[in-house]
């Protein structure tokens, strides 16, 4: 079978075709984060090619973001490490999750699926498949998600990255992102342990604001870790 055959029989597949309808319903906020990601990059000095270059390798909105007013404010390169480090801490998380599903796969195979995981495909894939091991339909599910959530992110990217100067501040680009943010969010809060992290890493990041070089994120993200590590220890003793 050929490589477009093979291409058209996944999208035939009904549970590739599903995985991309689950993707494409948050799609519009998602790319509205995109565009400010992209926006974010240019209005922080960084060249074209290395805006373009940071929105295909690193892949990552809320890393992004958090590393740019460092780079612009020239911080140093292990606070720059050191943030975007903790910023994507949950991915580790999502890592050992995923090891149930794609353990079994070959090297290569896991960190190509590594690269295209994000936070939305990890959230819809465990609702479908809660039961923690590999299953019929699973890969092609997955990558039905990908499909959706890799391009409309790149394409919202390059677009912010090539346009940057040409949408006005007025028009609030910002404000919509952090919106299109809070309701990802708020679409991974299912318990009340992770409500109580999130009160607290908001909470904690406001109330150190006024740290230099962002390191009220640094804070936050401590803080909420701690207090989750805390419940949760409480509740498995309890």
């Amino acid at each position: 079978m050929s490589f477009t055959s093979r291409l058209r029989a996944l999208a035939a597949d009904p549970d590739f075709r599903t995985g991309a309808r689950d993707m494409a319903s948050p799609s519009l906020g998602l790319a509205a984060w995109g565009l400010v990601t992209g926006v974010t990059m240019i209005k922080s000095g960084l060249a074209l090619p290395l805006a373009m270059g940071m929105s295909l390798l690193v892949f990552a909105g809320s890393a992004q973001l958090t590393a740019l007013p460092l780079i612009a404010s020239g911080a140093p390169l292990w606070v720059l490490l050191a943030t975007a480090f903790c910023v994507n801490l949950r991915f580790v998380i999502f890592s050992a999750q995923w090891r149930n599903y794609f353990g079994h796969l070959p090297r290569l195979q896991r960190l190509l699926h590594g690269y295209f995981a994000a936070d939305l495909n990890f959230v819809y894939f465990v609702r479908r498949y809660p039961e923690p091991r590999p299953g019929p339909g699973q890969r092609r599910y997955f990558w039905g998600g990908v499909a959706v959530n890799w391009p409309t992110w790149q394409a919202a990217s390059f677009a912010g990255i090539l346009l940057a100067d040409r949408i006005p501040a007025h028009w609030g680009i910002g404000f919509a992102g952090v919106l299109a943010l809070l309701g990802l969010s708020y679409s991974l809060l299912t318990e009340r342990v992770l409500w109580w992290v999130a009160v607290t890493a908001g909470a904690v990041s406001v109330a150190t604001y006024n740290l230099p070089l962002k390191l009220n994120i640094l804070c936050a993200i401590v803080a909420a870790g701690a207090v989750g590590w805390w419940l949760d220890a409480r509740r498995g003793r309890a």
